[in-house]
Parts: C-alpha cells; sequence; structure tokens
C-alpha cells in the first residue's frame, strides 16, 4: 500500500498534531497514520485514489495541505484515447490530486502537493508515450505555433503532390480514360508518403502500444499498412507481364487526407484560442518612467509600484494606475467589451493594455505584471479553457475502450468476410476501412473546442467565465435573482424628485447646492452634481455649519437657509406646505430620502422639498425584459426597505421581491429559490459573497469587490445589467455546440463503421470521413465566434 508523505501547515501544538492525524484515520482504507509536529508533516499509508480525501479531511479538520497547480504542455495526442491515458499516467503518481487534460489546447493541468517533482510528472508522461515540458506562457502563441503550422503545411502539400498521380487514374476511368501507373513508379510515389510522411503516425502507434494501449495512430498506421502491404502482395504474385491489382493510392491518400484533416483542425484550434492571443498582444514591453522630471524608456519588468509613467495619446496603458494629470479618453474594447472611450480625468483609474486616446496622461502605478486586471483576466480565461466540463467525463468513459473495440470490429469483419467467401483481399480492404473511419479525435475535440471559443468570445464582450462547470450550469438557468445597490442601480444617491413653493425650482436648487459647497456627504454630492447638470453658478456661502443628524445651515446672499431632515423641519418651527405633504408621503413610499429647504426669518418657511435616491442603470429594464422573453424569473433581494425595493421592482418589472434581508440571510433565500430551478446571483459587494456561492452559478458585477468576483462563476467586467442576459445566452449556445459536436462525433463512428463493416465504403471515402468529421466538429465550434449579445447587435 502507497505511503504518502503529506505537508501541514497551521499546527501550532501536540493538540493539533492529534486531531489532524485523528482526521487522517477517519478516511476510509487509512491502515496508519502520525503526524511529526517539528517538521510539519503527515505520514500516511493508504490507497493512492485516497489523496484527494486525505487532503479533505485535514482541511476540514482546520489545516492546510499546501498545494500548487502545475500547467504542462502536453505533445504526441492525437485522440480521446490519448487523452484519457495521460490523465491516468499522472493520477497514477503520489502527490496528484486531480489532472485535467486537454487535447485541443493540448495542455494538461495537475493539482499536485507542494513538494512535487515536476520531473516526476515529466517522466510519467514520457513512459505514457507522450511528451511533456512546463508551459510558461499561454498556449499556441508566438512563432513557434506559426512554426507548427507552416511545418504541417508543408508535409500536407508534398504528401497531395505525391498522392495526386496515383489517385488521378481512378478519377479519370468514369470518362473514358485509361491511365494506370506501372507498379514500380506507383511503389515509389507511395512509399515516402507510407514512412516518411506517414512516420508520425508508426512512431504515435509504437509509443502508445509500449505502454499497453490503444489511440487513433493505431487504427491508422495499421489500415495503410495493410493496404500498402496488400499491394505489395499481389504485385509480387502477379505474373511479368500483367498488370497487378494495387492499392497504393488507397494508403497514401488516406495518409494524405488524414494530415489535411490534422492541418485544418491545427488552424481551426489556433482560431479557438483566439481570445487568449489577443488579450496577450495588449501588453506592452516598454513604458515611459518619469523620474526627477526626467523621462525615461524602461521596460515593463523594470517598473515598480508607485512609479509614475507618461501615457502619450494613441499609446497603450503599461500598467494598472491613477490618473494624477492629464484628461483623455481610454479605449477598453478589449478589455471590458465597453465599445465607448471612456473619459479619464485626475483621481480616475486606467487599465493596463487600454489604449489611450487624444491625451497626455501621468498616472501612478497600482499593479503590475500578474496583479493587472489584463492579467487577472487572461488567467480566468485560460483557467475556463483548461478545464473539463462535467459531461466531458461520458467522453472520457468512452474513449478508453474505443479503440480495443474497434480493433475487435476490424478482426471481426475480416473474419466475417472470409467466412462468407469472399476472398482475401476484399475482406482486408473492408477491416481496412473500418479501421480509417474510427477515429476517436472528434470525440476528444468536441468538447475543448466549443468551451474554448465560447468563453474566448465571451471575454471579447467583456463576460469572463471561471470554469467549464459554471458554464455547463449557466445553460439552464431559470431563475435569476438581483441584488439592487450597485447591480440594478447605480449605487449612488441622486435628485430624483425636486417640489418648490414660493421659488422656482431651479434657483431652490441653486440655493441647496450653494449650501452644500465643500460638504462630502453623499446627498451633498447628489445636489451639487444636480447644479452641474443644469449649469448653475453658485456663489459663496458663508457661516456655514453642519448640523449633526439633522442637515446643514449657512448665509446665502444675506438669506438663512436650512437645509435637513423632518427632524430639522420640526426643529426650524416651519409648517410643511400641504401642497408638499402629499408628495412626501408618496415619495417615502417610494424609499426615498426627503430634505426640506428652509429659511430662517420673522416667519421660517418652506422653500422645496427633495427627494433622494438611488438611480437606475442603463440598460436594466432592458435585462428584466430580455430575461422575461426567455421564460426566466427574476427576484430582488434586496436590504432596503420594502418601499424602496418595491419602487425599483415596480419600474424594472421584476417578478418578486425579498426586501429588509439581512446579508446573512440572503444566501438562505437563494436556497429557497433553488427548490424551484437552477438559480442564478448577481451582485456586486462583499455581503452578496455567501448569497453568489449558494446559488447554482454567480455572476459578479464588475467594479465590484475581489470577494464577490472569487465566488462567483462568471464576472462581467462592465457594470451593465445587459450581460446578465447575454452570459446566459452565450453558455446557453456554447452548451448547445457541445452537444452537436458530441452528436456529429458519435454519429460518424455509428454510422460510419457498419457502413465500412460491410463494404459498402472505400478505404479512401473512410479516410476522408475521419478526417471531416475532426474539421466539422472544430468549424461548428468556431461559429460561436460570431456571437454578439443581443444589445450590441440592436
Amino acid at each position: 500500500m502507497p505511503t504518502f508523505d503529506l505537508p501541514i501547515s497551521g499546527m501550532t501544538c501536540a493538540s493539533c498534531a492529534g486531531r489532524v492525524e485523528r482526521a487522517l484515520l477517519g478516511v476510509a482504507q487509512v491502515s496508519a497514520a502520525s503526524v511529526n509536529l517539528a517538521s510539519e508533516r503527515a505520514r500516511v499509508q493508504a490507497p493512492a485514489e485516497q489523496l484527494p480525501a486525505l487532503v479533505a479531511a485535514v482541511q476540514k479538520a482546520g489545516y492546510e495541505v499546501p498545494g500548487q497547480t502545475l500547467d504542462l504542455a502536453i505533445t504526441g495526442m492525437t485522440c480521446a484515447s490519448c487523452v484519457g491515458r495521460v490523465e491516468r499516467a499522472l493520477s497514477r503518481l503520489p502527490g496528484v490530486l486531480a489532472v485535467s487534460v486537454n487535447l485541443a489546447s493540448e495542455r494538461a493541468r495537475v493539482q499536485v502537493l507542494a513538494d512535487t517533482d515536476l520531473q516526476t510528472l515529466q517522466q510519467a508522461v514520457s513512459a505514457a508515450g507522450y511528451s511533456a515540458s512546463p508551459v510558461d506562457v499561454p498556449v499556441m502563441t508566438g512563432s513557434g505555433n506559426d512554426r507548427h503550422l507552416h511545418a504541417e503545411r508543408w508535409r500536407l502539400l508534398l504528401a497531395l503532390l505525391l498522392a495526386a498521380p496515383l489517385v488521378l487514374p481512378m478519377l479519370l476511368t468514369p470518362f473514358g480514360v485509361h491511365l494506370m501507373l506501372p507498379a514500380w513508379v506507383q511503389f515509389l510515389l507511395a512509399t515516402p508518403v507510407q514512412f516518411v510522411l506517414g512516420a508520425r503516425f508508426y512512431r504515435a502507434a509504437w509509443r502508445a502500444l509500449r505502454s499497453g494501449a490503444g489511440n487513433m495512430d493505431q487504427l491508422v498506421a495499421l489500415g495503410t499498412s495493410a493496404g500498402y502491404g496488400l499491394s505489395l502482395y499481389q504485385w509480387a504474385i502477379t505474373p511479368a507481364g500483367q498488370m497487378p491489382h494495387l492499392y497504393f493510392e488507397a494508403s497514401a491518400v488516406i495518409i494524405a487526407l488524414i494530415l489535411l484533416g490534422k492541418y485544418l483542425e491545427s488552424r481551426a484550434k489556433r482560431q479557438a484560442t483566439g481570445a487568449i492571443r489577443a488579450l496577450q498582444a495588449l501588453r506592452p514591453d516598454e513604458a515611459t518612467r518619469l523620474r526627477d522630471g526626467v523621462e525615461q524608456r524602461v521596460a515593463v519588468s523594470a517598473l515598480s509600484v508607485g512609479d509614475q509613467v507618461l501615457v502619450k495619446p494613441g499609446e497603450r496603458f503599461a500598467v494598472d494606475g491613477k490618473v494624477l494629470d492629464g484628461n483623455s479618453h481610454a479605449d477598453e474594447a478589449l478589455i471590458s467589451g465597453e465599445s465607448l472611450p471612456q473619459a479619464k480625468a485626475p483621481g480616475d483609474r486606467v487599465t493596463a493594455g487600454a489604449i489611450n486616446g487624444e491625451g497626455r496622461l501621468l498616472i501612478e502605478t497600482t499593479a503590475l505584471g500578474a496583479e493587472t486586471v489584463l492579467s487577472r483576466i487572461i488567467r480566468l480565461v485560460e483557467d475556463a479553457q483548461a478545464a473539463k466540463a462535467p459531461i466531458q467525463k461520458l467522453v472520457d468513459r468512452v474513449s478508453q475502450v474505443f479503440v480495443p473495440v474497434v480493433l475487435l470490429i476490424a478482426l471481426l469483419t475480416l473474419l466475417t468476410w472470409l467466412a462468407l467467401g469472399a476472398g482475401v483481399e476484399q475482406a482486408l480492404l473492408n477491416a481496412v476501412a473500418v479501421l480509417v473511419i474510427a477515429c476517436p479525435c472528434a470525440l476528444g475535440l468536441a468538447t475543448p473546442t466549443a468551451i474554448m471559443a465560447g468563453t474566448g468570445v465571451a471575454a471579447r464582450h467583456g463576460i469572463l467565465i471561471k470554469d467549464a462547470e459554471a458554464l455547463e450550469v449557466a445553460h439552464d438557468v431559470s431563475v435569476v435573482a438581483f441584488d439592487k445597490t450597485g447591480t440594478l442601480t447605480s449605487g449612488a444617491p441622486r435628485v430624483a424628485h425636486l417640489q418648490s413653493v414660493a421659488i422656482d425650482e431651479r434657483e431652490a436648487l441653486r440655493l441647496a447646492g450653494t449650501l452644500q459647497q465643500g460638504s462630502e456627504h453623499p446627498l451633498a454630492k447628489a445636489v451639487l452634481q444636480g447644479c452641474q447638470e443644469a449649469e448653475l453658478a453658485l456663489p459663496p456661502v458663508s457661516a456655514s455649519q453642519a448640523l449633526a443628524g439633522r442637515g446643514i445651515a449657512g448665509q446665502v446672499e444675506g438669506r438663512t437657509l436650512q437645509l435637513g431632515n423632518r427632524r430639522l423641519l420640526q426643529e426650524s418651527g416651519a409648517t410643511e406646505p400641504a401642497e408638499l405633504a402629499a408628495a412626501a408621503h408618496r415619495w417615502e413610499a417610494e424609499g426615498r430620502t426627503l430634505s426640506w429647504l428652509i429659511e430662517q426669518g420673522a416667519a421660517p418657511r418652506v422653500l422645496a422639498l427633495f427627494a433622494f435616491g438611488d438611480t437606475l442603470k442603463d440598460g436594466a429594464r432592458a435585462a428584466i425584459s430580455e430575461l422575461g422573453r426567455r421564460h426566466i424569473t427574476s427576484h430582488l433581494i434586496s436590504g432596503d426597505n420594502q418601499g424602496s425595493a418595491r419602487a425599483v421592482a415596480s419600474q424594472l418589472g421584476i417578478d418578486s421581491v425579498h426586501a429588509q434581508v439581512l446579508p446573512a440571510d440572503k444566501a438562505r433565500i437563494v436556497s429557497e429559490l433553488k427548490e424551484n430551478g437552477v438559480v442564478a446571483m448577481v451582485g456586486d459587494g462583499i455581503n452578496d459573497a455567501p448569497a453568489l456561492a449558494a446559488a447554482h452559478v454567480g455572476i459578479a458585477m464588475g467594479g465590484g469587490t475581489d470577494v464577490a468576483m472569487q465566488a462567483a462563476g462568471i464576472t462581467l467586467m462592465r457594470g451593465d445589467p445587459r450581460l446578465v442576459p447575454a452570459a446566459l445566452d452565450i453558455a446557453r449556445r456554447t452548451y448547445a455546440k457541445i452537444r452537436q459536436n458530441l452528436f456529429w462525433a458519435f454519429i460518424y463512428n455509428l454510422v460510419g463503421i457498419p457502413l465500412a463493416a460491410s463494404g459498402l465504403l472505400d478505404p479512401m471515402l473512410a479516410g476522408a470521413a475521419m478526417a471531416l468529421s475532426s474539421v466539422s466538429v472544430v468549424s461548428n465550434a468556431l461559429l460561436l465566434n460570431t456571437w454578439r449579445p443581443r444589445h450590441v447587435e440592436d
């Protein structure tokens, strides 16, 4: 039984060691466990498959098992069977917690204990017949991939040139042209295709055979070798002067067609990772640092947090930062999906990768390298594309037995035709057709290519999908629960209503704004913003005095004015005018905050009534309407009072309201909603994190807290509510592509293998069908690149 040496962190005393030991002994099939406090390690005897359970037991006891996630680039994989073999080779190693291998990106993501040796992982992959190297940069980028495609293109062209003379006579026969190349010419043309250009299939087949497994290369190598060998046999037994019945063209054309399929597949897979390459291209290598008044052009890696960086018009921001000086606009389309340039002024934040507009900006660096928003976006997209959707488990189970079953079917085909009296030649050709058409490549590509294309196009529109599981769950959402403040509303108060008596409303706003000059209170900012929008000039205020818990007072143009709440109204001695009472009652029922503008004098009087409230975000109505159009029920869960919550729900057309909900109770309400369907929770604050985690899928709004984004399965880079139905739509379309791809991958084999076994499918047609299956699956996934959110289309 294997012995695990687990590092344990968080232990401080002997009782901690005892608690960890008891937790480990409580795991099924553990025969022995001892914990050493000094070395902070635990030695456990248990079956290899129990390692994740051991880690979970330690974590449940309140301690940690330090671990890490490694990305490996895997070369040599050709089909779903290869994926399964690499996963099994890695998962058997001690210290490996979880493995996920992606055929489309040719990557393996391995979760291991902190002290696991990378070389051990590479040796395991090598023993399985493949090669592995650590990944330091995102997959399929740069000149390395271009060189690989260039080499594949030349091999393909050479194979087609050599195979064309072999197949041309057969194509001309229906037109009455009988032209047959001599056997020795066919041999000279077919041999380099079979053993030079087709050597990759022999090498991969041998590696798989040596490790005791089967893959697509074995099927191709066995099938084409049989055709080639049959041709040699026919040539050898045919009397001199007679033309033997040869099949060199079948083997050569099959290899050429498979190389064509592989080339098209590689090009398509490169397009599927276009989102990551586009994001990577946004990162500048250099920046202009301003130090002691001197401009220095330096590498981005030489910058530090706090450095001042100059960004000229048309340049990309190299770092995340805060504008210190200058005014401009920033094009953030590829980062947030926001199509319009965003105004930037002193105090505003800028994001690495965005393009500076017309102005020269001086910014202070706040984040560099891996800590920038752009780098975090790239990591999220990579994580989503590396993950496996739960539906992929079905494919993995099928692929484990696929090749052995196909070999058995091919053998049965050969024996059956021989038993029926057919010649060895016909029986062998039918068996070859079975081997050639039964390629599991399409099965292995069906899910990952759709996920890569779907998450990539979503990222381009500001929708970051954390993992494949979130994507698969989101496609079936039937209930969406929204937080209110910061999600459907702006989160900042505005002057929602203004009604005046004795003076006009512009004058009331001017007087209130004059009183509020210099105040940092949120309601003061709302009044001042209203004055700015109305382009009102504000005179100076004197004797300004903050009235704690009530409002503010001051002298404006010789008039003593007060602005504050109902308590201030009562203390002022002024009587609320009858014409304002009805409005005050109505606005309070809506959950508005009220402030009275009062003038003190011989007889104090009310001049105006202000009602403050949160304003709806642009697109909130459109988002709720779109959800309703798709028969998705909407709920509002808010800590605000009933009046405020119901007013927002009424304006937006939300189906149900849950008001005055404590943060701890939001998760409970989400759990109750889950009894009625698949629930998505949309929020932006720390208090929303438990509810986001409790939902089937959490959606964090852009501009929200890191805690909310961490708890969510989907992050929206902009605070636009219309991205919520857009996120559900791309999830639905991506999942539909996965199902379509799996259908076609299975149907090719379900239809093709019986046709080939019954002698109705020529080996060359089988080769074409096999190549077409992979290309069609990847091409179908790439159709997702045409997706646009509905509001963008409109």
